[in-house]
């Protein structure tokens, strides 16, 4: 199956996210389906086995991820239930392995490992960089991605797509209004 997503690369909680964008047809969701939940396990490495209880565990994981990385936390403190909740499926046990020390996930239905792993990767990015977590500022783009920039000053999911969009449409609006001003 082609990749039907128009941005890949994000961190698991991020990616997961961006399982719903907006296509010139209109929204699109790639989690309607198990053959959708295959697809995101794929692209993100994992070789768990797409169900019904995986593609119902994702939504809820996603559903989950939204609501904190959108929410002021001030504004409601019970954000974090859901996403807890989420968490509550499976641990992380320390270990020593022949590669060394090592955090082992442990889940206890296999079904909600992706959906874990994903809500883990979000707790991960909260503690190193919140503030580098960002929707596209295009506004007709709900992407979200990590900005790895420099300065950290990154507003699109791809400059490519959306900035050059936004960047036509200013220009676009600027030459019409000196168009109807010099008229």
């Amino acid at each position: 199956m082609p990749e039907p997503r128009p941005h890949l690369g994000e961190p698991p909680a991020l990616d997961l996210l961006n399982t719903r964008w907006i296509a010139q047809t209109g929204p699109q969701d790639l989690l309607t389906d198990v053959a959708g939940a295959r697809q995101w396990l794929a692209d993100n490495d994992l070789d768990v086995p797409a169900d019904e209880d995986t593609l119902d565990a994702l939504i809820a994981a996603r559903d989950a991820i939204l609501r904190v990385v959108k929410a002021d936390s001030a504004d409601d403190p019970h954000i974090a239930d859901d996403l807890n909740a989420v968490l509550a499926h499976g641990r992380i046990r320390r270990a020593l392995t022949a590669a060394g020390p090592a955090d082992v996930p442990e889940v206890a239905d296999p079904a909600w490992l992706p959906a874990w792993l994903a809500a883990d990767n979000l707790l991960h990015l909260l503690a190193s960089s919140p503030e580098r977590i960002k929707q596209c500022a295009h506004p007709h783009c709900v992407l979200w991605f990590l900005d790895t920039s420099k300065n950290g000053t990154r507003r699109w999911h791809s400059m490519a797509a959306c900035g050059n969009r936004a960047k036509a449409t200013r220009h676009y609006a600027k030459k019409t209004q000196s168009e109807q001003s010099a008229g």
